[in-house]
C-alpha cells in the first residue's frame, strides 16, 4: 500500500532569513517586504526592475528604492543586470534606526534663513550608523523623519533615512522645506524617495530654501499640471504624465497666451490636418501665430482660415496676401510646416 503526506502548498517553499523578522519587519513598509519576497521566491532566475514592478502592480521608482535598501543591508545583490539574494556571509546587522530615550544634549538647530547651506565632511550618503547619531543630537533631524513617515504613510527604511538626510546636511534644505516637498510628492503620486531627492537637488540649484520660495515654486508648479490637464483633455490624449515639450508649453498657451479649450483643440486639429500627426512644434507654431496676430475665438480662426483659403484661389501674390489683416510677409503654410519641432513630439 502506497502512502503519501498532502502538503498542499507546502510542497513548493522558499527561504527567508531570519534577520529579515528580527531585524527588518519593523522597519520597513509593505512595498520593501514585497518585493523582498518576490525576489527570494525567483532566486537563480534573471529577471529586472521593471519584472518585479510588473507583477506587483507598483511603480518601477518605487522597486528601485526598496531594492536600494535589501542591497543596502545585504540580502539582496546586484550585478549589472542581475538580482539575486547575497551571499550568507555578505548580510550585514543593521545599526539601530531610531534610538530609543537617547539622552544626548540637543545641538543648536541652525537658522537656515542665515545658513542655507551645510556641507559635512561625509559627500556621499550617510550610513546607518551616522544618521541614528544625527537623530539623537538634533530634535530636528529626529522629527524630520518621524514627519516623513506621517507625510509618506508608510514607515521609512534606513535608505529613505539616509536621502532625507543628505537632503537636509549636504543640500541646504531646510525641515520644513522638506516636508513640503515631500506633502507634494505624495500628492501627485510620486512619494518614492528617487523622485524626492532628485526635486530636492533641483530646488537646491534654484536656491529655494525658505517656506516662501516653496510657496511660489508649488504654486506655479500646480498652474503648469492643471495647464498640461486642460491641453491632454481639450485634445483627447489619455491623461500621461508630458513630454518636456509639452510640459513647457502647455503652461505658454493656457495661462500666458490665455487660449481656451477649444482654440487648443483647433489648433491640434490643424496640426493633424496638417501633417497627418499630433506635433508639438507644429501646434506650437499655429498657436504662437494667433498669439501675435489677435486670433483668441474660434470664430476668428474660421474667419482667418477662410480669408487664406480664398487668397491662395484668387491667386494673389505673398506681398497682397499680407495685406489681409496684416498678416505676415512669410509664408504661414510653409513656416508651420518646416518647424525645428515636425519630428519630434
Amino acid at each position: 500500500m502506497s502512502l503519501s503526506i498532502n502538503l498542499g502548498a507546502w510542497n513548493s517553499v522558499f527561504a527567508v532569513p531570519c534577520s529579515v523578522v528580527d531585524n527588518h519587519l519593523k522597519l520597513v513598509g509593505a512595498v520593501q517586504l514585497k518585493v523582498l519576497l518576490w525576489v527570494l521566491r525567483h532566486a537563480g532566475e534573471t529577471f529586472e526592475t521593471k519584472d518585479i514592478a510588473d507583477a506587483l502592480g507598483i511603480e518601477r521608482a518605487d522597486v528601485d528604492d526598496a531594492m536600494s535598501y535589501w542591497q543596502e543591508v545585504g540580502l539582496v545583490s546586484i550585478d549589472g543586470n542581475s538580482i539575486s539574494p547575497a551571499p550568507a556571509n555578505s548580510i550585514a546587522e543593521p545599526a539601530p534606526f531610531k534610538p530609543e530615550n537617547a539622552q544626548q544634549e540637543m545641538e543648536p538647530e541652525h537658522d537656515h534663513l542665515h545658513e542655507t547651506h551645510r556641507i559635512l565632511s561625509r559627500p556621499e550618503k550617510p550610513d546607518s550608523e551616522f544618521v541614528a547619531k544625527r537623530m539623537a543630537e538634533s530634535k530636528e533631524i529626529s522629527c524630520l523623519m518621524q514627519s516623513a513617515q506621517e507625510v509618506l504613510g508608510r514607515l521609512i527604511s534606513e535608505g529613505d533615512a539616509a536621502t532625507l538626510l543628505l537632503i537636509h546636511d549636504n543640500y541646504g534644505l531646510p525641515s520644513d522645506v522638506i516636508i513640503m516637498l515631500m506633502q507634494y510628492a505624495a500628492n501627485i503620486g510620486k512619494g518614492n524617495m528617487r523622485y524626492i531627492e532628485k526635486v530636492a537637488m533641483s530646488w537646491a540649484d534654484e536656491g529655494i530654501v525658505t517656506h516662501e520660495k516653496v510657496e511660489e515654486k508649488l504654486r506655479i508648479l500646480t498652474e503648469n499640471q492643471k495647464a498640461w490637464h486642460t491641453v491632454e483633455s481639450a485634445i483627447g490624449i489619455s491623461h500621461r504624465t508630458p513630454s518636456k515639450r509639452e510640459e513647457t508649453y502647455a503652461p505658454v498657451w493656457i495661462n500666458e497666451w490665455k487660449f481656451s479649450p477649444e482654440m487648443i483643440r483647433e489648433a491640434y486639429d490643424r496640426t493633424v490636418d496638417g501633417t497627418g500627426k499630433y506635433q508639438t512644434g507644429y501646434m506650437n507654431r499655429i498657436l504662437e501665430r494667433w498669439h501675435k496676430e489677435g486670433i483668441a475665438t474660434p470664430k476668428q480662426a474660421a474667419e482667418e482660415q477662410t480669408e487664406r483659403n480664398s487668397a491662395k484661389k484668387t491667386g494673389m501674390s505673398k506681398n497682397e496676401q499680407t495685406t489681409v489683416k496684416s498678416k505676415p510677409t512669410f509664408d504661414i503654410d510653409e513656416y508651420e510646416r518646416t518647424s525645428i519641432y515636425d519630428t519630434k513630439r
